[in-house]
């Protein structure tokens, strides 16, 4: 049995996600349907009628796209933040040995 490959990522614009979520929203075809006819999985379509029933408000179980913008920004903040803080107790103690 042959091991079945894994297709490159591919990236899709904004508008092309929205155009398929209005596909399956409209209720004509089954998010499995829309998935085949764009060749696309169909965990990604879910994922992205999720995303867009979150950030219209539809749905409470997640973030919407301006709060996870939001989450990885403060993210790399705290993460350039704690090597500040890192930086300064290396200087302190590095400091307080040529005091001695």
């Amino acid at each position: 049995m042959g091991k079945k490959r894994s297709r490159p990522r591919r990236a899709f614009t904004p508008e092309f996600k929205a155009e398929i979520v209005e596909l399956c929203q409209r209720g004509d075809r089954t998010v499995g349907q829309v998935a085949r006819d764009f060749d696309l999985t169909e965990t990604a379509v879910r994922a992205w009628v999720k995303q867009a029933e979150l950030d219209a408000g539809a749905r409470a179980d997640g973030l919407t796209s301006d709060e996870r913008s939001e989450l990885a920004r403060l993210r790399a903040e705290n993460r350039r933040l704690q090597q500040d803080v890192d930086i300064l107790k290396r200087a302190t103690a590095f400091f307080a040995r040529e005091t001695r």
